[in-house]
């Protein structure tokens, strides 16, 4: 019976590693097909929370319940907390310093009425649609 447990969790948390490697192929992939530096950050900053999030949970599950378990779940709630609020504020210093906004996005213009829904804004103002 444990070696059954043992072999259960061993897959499991292999299944979770090489589906993190997985996630960092993709988002290496990402940050070098993509050709704006926000669609870049976005594929990097998406890979590092959600990869090291299964990378690290595989590891949790091979190495069993115990303090080390304890702190690296810890590393992966300061990752989520931090990852993301700093490529956050990158992305809003790209956007506040870009000297040719026009050439990667537009910006929407303001909806005639206060009470427009997002649903009537015309196909010039988001022209990936």
């Amino acid at each position: 019976m444990t070696t059954a447990v043992e072999w259960i969790k061993f897959i499991a948390g292999a299944i979770f590693l090489l589906t993190g490697l997985a996630i960092f192929a993709l988002e290496m992939i990402g940050v070098f097909r993509f050709k704006y530096v926000l669609n870049r950050m976005h594929a990097a900053a998406m890979g590092d929370t959600f990869g090291i999030g299964c990378s690290l949970i595989g590891l949790i599950l091979m190495n069993g319940f115990n303090f080390t378990s304890v702190k690296l779940f810890l590393v992966i709630v300061f990752l989520w907390f931090s990852s993301p609020v700093s490529s956050h504020l990158i992305a809003r210093l790209e956007v506040a310093t870009d000297e040719e906004p026009d050439s990667h996005y537009k910006k929407a213009s303001k909806p005639a009425s206060k009470n427009a829904s997002h649903s009537s804004l015309s196909e010039t103002e988001f022209p990936g649609k």
